[in-house]
């Protein structure tokens, strides 16, 4: 069937069973349309980009190739799902991506049964889908192929050849099949000995001979059949000639196949029909360019992995929307440079986030103290471990979420030998858009409890430079929880920081609200508005640490004021609230008048991150909705017109 030229082709795709009744020239029309939607959806608001443009035909060759309906289909990390969003009934809805109640940017089960898993992090695709496909096997459903597509960025991780060592061992893989999407980036460009292992494959002049004979003769060669064999082992052949000692896939158990292009979706659908008939577990070597389609991503798809919104122009682009307000992100980096100026011990470690941890300055200014090691967070923890042992100053700087794949490595080779490593933990907190799998929720839970670890916040813009600094003379680890936001700072004369000492804002008897990180702002015009509007004269304490508390002036606060409400911007179990009332109760101190504010017990879902505060009560609404509440409990009741003490000013 051929489409009239006139009439757009996806709004006619309400399912991936659509994609048969187009010829090959409406599937080229569809991948052009579908690049036109996602550069519709940037510009309205930032998303993930370069990502999404470069899987366009491989996601319709693979609904092409299988029928998700039945068959498995796991995306790692998933960011670069928006074109099966587009294809599986959701095109009418792509422009709320990111937004309140509209579609995730990764993979949701609950708005289609085409997304298995919401995934976010990098590196579990594989072990997902052998699990999937081995579960079909045990429910008498060997029929079902289970399909993982990964990019060469998450391919390092160390849980990927977990999966690639349990699968080639595996006498039921025969319908297991992996994708290797390569387009020779992660957000950065990917790094260590797996990216130059690649790049021979992708570079191997035989394989460039082949992939032209290809081109010319593909056409008249059928999907069976000796020709079509022979074909399929030159390019075997190719790669293997290129990576002396032979193919570490196939050593493993697979039988390797590519690289491919993965922009020529006759190709593609050549490949992926071989391979269903072929046995498993199979691996298939697709090349990709990140950000196809679009000339500014294509050049620079470090900047375009997830851009701020823009508008088109013939002169390129043109951004709508420019911030010039400094991060928490931004502030630490810096201080961060200062610190590895000053000292030469001093270094430090991310696990493929230059970008978006700010750390291209310390990159470009100190090379050999500025360790990139890939998505391979465990690895970075114990690298760290290794180094502050040697006597070097280890920084690990990941997100707040991404360094819980580390968990162990954190307890085992840096707590319990008890190094002087600092882990930046940013992103702590609710992040936005990029919803659930990405808050960083549970790091004071879990850093918490590790003997010898120190767990401190900055509670504004002159708390940071001042706790970078403490850490790094600390001769014991220590986290430093910051969030994706940006910097406020209240006026002030602050503290020095000490070792577990909090910094007393503005003391007042009716109430006190104590509170870890970045709220602090927000608790003092909290505080404000209580004593404007209600009378109530209710102090605020910037805790600082979390571990080990301030007990002299939280036990202070227990005796003294009529409630306490503590305050955190991460998980209530094993939280900062938490650490309060079980060092209340081993002093046998009363603690019915404390009440803690955090995250709930349940997935907050992406939203604007000012919406997710106020949905979970931790913006200024919400704190004097919790005070005032409790005050009521309590019977407590303020005078209005009455005069405050001394307040600190926000600005």
């Amino acid at each position: 069937m051929t489409t009239p030229q006139s009439q757009p082709i996806l709004p006619r795709i309400q399912s991936p069973s659509d994609l048969h009744a187009l010829s090959e020239a409406d599937l080229g029309r569809l991948a052009a349309e579908m690049r036109e939607e996602l550069i519709g959806v940037v510009g309205r608001r930032s998303a993930h980009f370069a990502s999404n443009l470069g899987v366009v035909e491989l996601c319709l060759a693979l609904h092409l190739a299988f029928d998700f309906a039945k068959d498995r289909l796991i995306w790692d990390t998933g960011h670069q799902i928006y074109p099966h969003k587009l294809i599986t009934g959701r095109a009418d809805r792509i422009h709320t991506i990111r937004t309140k109640d509209g579609l995730m940017g990764y993979p949701n089960p609950a708005e289609s049964p085409y997304d298995l898993f919401m995934t976010g992090h990098a590196g579990a695709a594989p072990s997902t889908a052998m699990g999937l496909h081995a579960g079909d096997i045990v429910m008498g459903r060997p029929e079902r192929y289970s399909v993982a597509v990964i990019g060469d960025g998450a391919f390092p991780s160390g849980v990927v050849y977990e999966a690639l060592n349990n699968a080639g061992d595996q006498a039921h893989g025969r319908r297991y099949i992996i994708i290797l999407n390569d387009n020779k980036m992660s957000i950065c460009p990917r790094v260590g000995g797996i990216a130059y292992y690649l790049d021979k494959a992708r570079m191997a002049p035989e394989y460039k001979r082949a992939n032209t004979l290809v081109r010319k003769v593909l056409p008249s060669i059928p999907l069976v059949g000796d020709q079509a064999d022979r074909l399929l082992q030159q390019f075997k052949d190719a790669v293997k000639a290129s990576v002396h000692g032979g193919m570490i896939f196939e050593e493993l158990g697979f039988t390797y196949l590519g690289p491919i292009d993965g922009h020529d979706l006759k190709t593609l659908n050549t490949y992926l029909e071989k391979v269903k008939a072929m046995d498993g577990p199979i691996l298939l070597h697709v090349l990709t360019d990140k950000g196809r389609g679009f000339e500014p991503a294509e050049r620079d798809p470090v900047s375009f992995h997830a851009p701020a919104p823009f508008q088109r122009c013939e002169e390129g682009i043109i951004p709508l929307k420019t911030s010039s307000t400094r991060a928490y992100t931004n502030a630490v980096s810096e201080a961060l440079y200062e610190a590895l100026r000053r000292d030469p011990k001093v270094a430090v470690l991310t696990a493929a986030m230059c970008e978006g941890n700010k750390l291209q300055k310390i990159r470009d200014a100190f090379p050999e103290r500025f360790f990139d090691v890939g998505i391979c967070e465990a690895h970075a923890v114990t690298f760290a471990a290794g180094m502050a042992k040697a006597g070097a100053r280890p920084v690990v700087d990941i997100y707040s979420t991404f360094l819980q794949r580390g968990y162990d490595h954190i307890f085992q080779e840096v707590a319990l030998q008890d190094l002087p490593v600092l882990f930046c933990l940013d992103r702590a907190g609710l992040v936005g858009s990029d919803g659930p799998t990405h808050h960083g929720s549970y790091d004071l839970a879990y850093m918490r409890p590790f003997p010898n670890m120190v767990v401190m916040a900055p509670g504004d813009a002159k708390d940071v430079a001042p706790m970078v600094d403490w850490a790094l003379q600390h001769d014991h680890p220590v986290a430093l929880r910051y969030p994706k936001a940006n910097l406020e700072e209240v006026q002030r004369d602050p503290q020095p920081i000490e070792l577990g000492q909090a910094e007393v804002l503005e003391w007042e008897t009716d109430g006190m609200l104590v509170a870890l990180g970045a709220q602090v702002p927000d608790c003092l015009r909290a505080a404000e508005r209580l004593r404007a509007d209600h009378g109530l004269r209710v102090g605020v304490i910037n805790a600082r640490f979390a571990k080990p508390l301030d007990t002299a002036t939280i036990f202070k606060a227990l005796d003294e004021c009529g409630f306490v409400l503590t305050i955190e911007e991460g998980a209530l179990m094993g939280g900062f609230g938490s650490a309060v009332l079980e060092a209340a109760n081993d002093a046998g101190r009363s603690t019915s008048h404390v009440r803690r504010l955090g995250l709930p017990d349940r997935f907050v879902l992406h939203a604007e991150r000012d919406e997710q505060l106020a949905e979970v009560g931790l913006d200024v609404d919400g704190i004097v909705a919790r005070a005032l509440e409790l005050a009521q409990q309590l019977g407590i009741t303020g005078e209005l017109g009455t005069s405050s003490a001394a307040t600190r000013s926000v600005g």
